[in-house]
């Protein structure tokens, strides 16, 4: 059997054939199918809660504690203002997040986690940690713990790289 881009090869038409580089996942491609196989696990799980992809950033942001203006969530989850304002209005109005008047400077409004939202982020999260845990081993192991430092690092830009 001929190799299948040589001159001989069925379906040959005399142009000059690539052969494809091997296929060794580097970490562009690695991190890419870690992105994908969270969406998986995590679209069907805020889906369910009634949040979308960019509600569950918010609110994942906001269960950090303290009130976020709109300026800090439009650029924690890289959303434009107004995309950020409509979000935010859908938590508010679903009861998953509240505006209230910063205390210390009365003209700033700053967005908080309310109570319906804290269950919503324990909900989703339990769901995910156990998908994962089926997948890593239920046991905490130095290995899922230097992976979660790892996952942190690489999540928090060096200063070289702003």
């Amino acid at each position: 059997m001929p190799e299948p881009y040589s001159p001989t090869a069925p379906g040959f038409r005399g142009r000059t054939a690539t052969v494809p580089a091997p296929r060794v996942p580097g970490l562009v491609e690695l991190l890419d199918r870690v992105e994908r196989a969270v969406a998986a696990s995590l679209v069907p799980a805020t889906s369910a809660q009634g949040v979308s992809r960019d509600g569950w950033r918010v609110l994942l942001m906001l269960a950090r504690g303290g009130g976020r203006s709109m300026g800090e969530i439009a650029s924690h989850t890289a959303l434009p203002a107004p995309t950020a304002t409509r979000v935010v209005d859908r938590l508010v109005s679903d009861g998953h997040a509240y505006r209230q008047n910063d205390p210390v400077d009365r003209r700033r409004v700053l967005v908080h986690l309310a109570a319906g939202g804290r269950e919503v982020v324990e909900r989703v999260c339990g769901s995910i940690e156990r998908r994962v845990g089926a997948a890593l081993g239920a046991r905490r192991t130095p290995e899922r713990v230097q992976l979660a430092q790892l996952l942190e690092d690489l999540a928090t830009p060096a200063d070289d790289d702003l």
